[in-house]
């Protein structure tokens, strides 16, 4: 699977995930063939590029969940895209409640883990979706923590404008003729929390967790101490998220990291990422689930077959070596085995004999994929 831009789609490529409008109706299934009228269509809509199957590649699994989260997605970033240029043009935000709403009901109640499928991103869109994964990420995070609906509602919205700063123009980039200019990015993101205070006059968490959440992360940076900031939730909420979206979403000029990358990191530094907010992010996503192949430290090969609820980095695994099955929580044989990281292949498809493994005594969850309609 692999992204191609707009302009450089042609007719006969097979999609890999499915095409949604605006409305989140669907336009094309997974598996489907580009028409001249299909891509005259994503170019209609707005999209910048989708993701296309190699000519022998078989599609990819999704579960019915996969397919809304993709759907939630495509229709919801239309919103912010205008939302936050609204803002950024005027000082006045008119729709931000509503699209956090919309992203609370959705993902800020869930009884189980998602799959967090990231999207590749240009210059152009990054700051749009960045922006919706994090509100959805903050979502699911002050559900586990059981924040308080004002709380979370205010953590969401902050997450949707905190980076308003990056697509605002300045007086510099005007008088340079509208071109960018090499303008330190902490300085943009001051500059943008500065309008949220007139656009949120009426709640001015939104841009307290924002300010607090940019003078936490660029502690990281600095070295400066900043124990004395009387932390509120949602900055702890807000920096967690978006770190761990900037991670590892996927980028044209660099490699993501993975989701074990992302979260060692989380868990290093737990003087900015605060270790209930890391744990409650855990409980939020599918990282180290049945099926996926790792790397060990001592460079062989496994697959997980069972999670670790308790200490998510030390789950159930199959050696490739000798089909073995080790309990990494076994800490008393195994102390010095550990995950170094997910395997950087292709893809990560897999096939896992359910049954055989039930009557060896190892538990498995079963995910429900959805059949792709023969084309």
């Amino acid at each position: 699977m692999r992204f191609v831009k707009t302009e450089d789609l042609k007719t006969g490529m097979r999609l890999a995930r499915p095409i949604y409008n605006k409305n989140g109706v669907l336009l094309y299934e997974r598996n489907s063939k580009l028409t001249m009228q299909g891509i005259s269509s994503v170019k209609n809509f707005g999209l910048l590029g989708i993701f296309i199957l190699e000519p022998a590649e078989p599609v990819p699994p999704m579960t019915r969940g996969d397919i809304e989260f993709e759907r939630f997605q495509t229709m919801c970033v239309f919103s912010i895209r205008e939302e936050l240029d609204t803002i950024a043009k005027t000082g006045r935000a008119q729709k931000t409640q509503a699209i956090a709403s919309d992203i609370i009901r959705n993902y800020g109640h869930l009884d189980a883990k998602i799959n967090f499928l990231q999207n590749l991103r240009s210059k152009e869109d990054y700051t749009y979706k960045h922006s919706l994964n994090v509100a959805i990420i903050c979502a699911m995070i002050a559900n586990i923590l059981n924040m308080m609906v004002d709380e979370q509602m205010e953590t969401v919205q902050a997450a949707l404008v905190h980076d308003i700063g990056k697509i605002m123009r300045f007086e510099e980039e005007i008088a340079a003729g509208g071109s960018l200019i090499d303008m330190p990015m902490e300085a943009k993101e001051v500059a943008g929390h500065a309008l949220l205070e007139t656009a949120f006059s009426a709640r001015p968490n939104i841009k307290r967790i924002c300010s607090q959440t940019q003078k936490m992360l660029a502690s990281m940076k600095t070295g400066e101490d900043i124990s004395d900031i009387r932390q509120v939730w949602g900055a702890r909420v807000l920096a967690v998220a978006e770190t761990y979206d900037r991670m590892t979403a996927m980028k044209m000029d660099e490699e993501p990291a993975s989701e074990v990358e992302a979260l060692k990191f989380l868990m290093s530094h737990p003087e900015i990422y605060h270790t209930k907010v890391v744990d409650a992010l855990i409980r939020s996503v599918n990282i180290l689930v049945p099926g996926v192949s790792i790397e060990l430290n001592t460079g062989e090969k496994a697959l997980v077959l069972t999670a670790n609820e308790k200490d998510i980095l030390r789950p159930v695994i199959l050696m490739f070596r000798d089909n073995s099955v080790i309990d990494l929580a076994d800490t008393d044989r195994y102390d010095d085995l550990e995950i170094r990281d997910i395997m950087r292949t292709l893809d990560n498809r897999h096939v896992m004999n359910i049954d055989l493994l039930k009557q060896s005594g190892i538990e498995v969850e079963e995910e429900e994929y959805v059949e792709v309609p023969s084309t």
